[in-house]
């Protein structure tokens, strides 16, 4: 699959609409966007952007149905399900990219003077955005000099000037430990922006998967190699089908003003809503399909695209983890796309001895997802799925004792962009809450649930149409 065939899939079950109305790229895109988004309405392709010949695609992520078309699974899945079926897919060994010599992503080549990060129709989504956004659905290719690696990563990518995108790189994640390696060498850094190809390679960029290469993590998740090509200037891998490509170079040592940008949490981070130093990608040259699709997602306050897109792939990444730390008894996962796909977490479990439910708890906090940015977590019990939020409110008012249920930690790390912490505060750190919504294991005498009578009820559901109800 490439971004095209996603598209078309969409369409196909109308679950993407075309408009065809010219619109601006000045805000207009965005405003249309953000309020059929927060409708859960259908993914969009803005085929006539004032100014521009090639079109914009939004939504891609807006509901699961979407998410399980790119996931090639059934649509009526759930979030819950789909990632048991990413779970199991991603404990096994790994599928390796295939290299390839040439591919739709070399249809047309800009470089030299006419490199023009201009020459696609990036949105200014909101008012006081310091400018053009070319990359809130992209994700940037480096290799670690020391091993390696291929790495996937997905960052803000504000447009500077003809010649370079600022990257949203923060401090301690994994691009920023790669970068200081090369500025350690006295080196830049070869990076390579990419929109387009299979739409897993955002997933991969998101989600925090180990291995050699991200593009091994689709391979494996689609079933077949990804094809890739090398850029022509840096040699790195990218996406034989890729839409767009941005390839250059990040001087580590040279920090350009980037932003404000009004952030996946609902509001704005930057100190004072001004621009702040960051990375900047020096941009050598430019790669294109033709006709190329722009795809970018709103951002803004939850629930969007990048919501769900967030809620899944830290769901997946946090139930792998637990997964391979044989936490047992795990039955499900669930991010909250409402705590902007990142800060809440739901984990219901099936308790086997005393100090389980804390031990998931503790796991959570422990693991290599949970460590980054999770304020709250709630354990339920295993005869409530955790994506079942009715279900847990229930047991939050019913099961949870405050007094015995509630765990706080001091200090966890942060995401600097949650507007939670205040500016005089240390943006990197948190405090984090446990709240235990489970019946204690080892009581003796527990509270009797009411139930439906399996037997009556099968009953019911063999002659309903009878009952004339719709």
């Amino acid at each position: 699959m490439d971004l095209r065939d996603f598209v078309a899939q969409c369409e196909k079950v109308g679950q993407l609409k075309r408009v065809k109305a010219e619109v601006d790229w000045d805000l207009e895109i965005s405003h249309v966007a953000k309020v059929v988004e927060e409708k859960s309405g259908p993914a969009l392709l803005f085929e006539k952007v004032k100014g521009y010949t090639s079109p914009v695609l939004t939504g891609a992520f807006g509901t699961t149905q979407r998410l399980a078309i790119i996931l090639g699974k059934d649509p009526n899945l759930s979030m819950v399900q789909l990632t048991r079926e990413w779970v199991n897919t991603a404990v096994k060994a790994l599928t390796p990219a295939k290299e390839v010599k040439d591919g739709p992503i070399f249809e047309n080549i800009l470089e030299g003077d006419k490199v023009d990060t201009f020459a696609f129709p990036s949105p200014k989504f909101y008012e006081l955005d310091g400018g053009r956004y070319f990359g809130t659905a992209v994700f940037m290719v480096i290799q670690d000099p020391e091993t390696g690696d291929v790495n996937l990563g997905t960052y803000r990518m504000g447009i500077l000037d003809e010649k370079s995108v600022g990257v949203q790189i923060l401090k301690g994640k994994k691009a920023d430990r790669i970068m200081k390696k090369y500025a350690k060498q006295g080196k830049k850094m070869p990076a390579c922006a990419i929109i387009g190809g299979d739409p897993l390679h955002i997933f991969a960029g998101a989600a925090t998967i180990k291995a050699k290469s991200g593009y091994d993590v689709v391979s494996s998740l689609r079933g077949e190699p990804v094809e890739i090509v090398k850029g022509q200037v840096t040699g790195l891998p990218i996406p034989a089908a890729a839409e767009i490509v941005l390839e250059g170079e990040i001087d580590p040592t040279q920090l350009r003003n980037e932003g404000p940008f009004g952030e996946y949490t609902g509001y704005y981070t930057e100190e004072l809503i001004k621009p702040i130093p960051k990375p900047a990608l020096d941009v050598k040259r430019i790669y294109y399909r033709n006709n190329p699709i722009l795809w970018e997602t709103s951002v803004g306050r939850p629930v969007g695209d990048q919501h769900i897109l967030y809620a899944f792939t830290r769901n997946a990444s946090l139930w792998t983890d637990l997964t391979k730390m044989e936490i047992p008894g795990i039955k499900s996962v669930y991010t909250l796309p409402e705590g902007s796909g990142r800060f809440i977490v739901v984990v219901s479990v099936q308790q086997m001895y005393p100090g389980h439910a804390d031990q998931v708890g503790a796991a959570v906090i422990a693991s290599n997802t949970g460590t980054y940015g999770i304020k709250m977590i709630i354990i339920v019990d295993d005869d409530i799925d955790a994506d079942d939020l009715p279900r847990v409110w229930w047991a939050l008012g019913t099961r949870y004792n405050p007094l015995r249920g509630t765990q706080l930690i001091n200090r966890g790390r942060s995401t600097p962009l949650d507007p939670a912490i205040g500016a005089d505060e240390n943006k990197f750190i948190t405090s984090r809450i446990i709240l235990d919504a489970t019946i204690p294991f080892d009581w003796k005498i527990k509270p009797t649930e009411i139930k439906l009578n399996q037997a009556m009820f099968e009953k019911v559901k063999a002659r309903w149409n009878e009952y004339g109800i719709d």
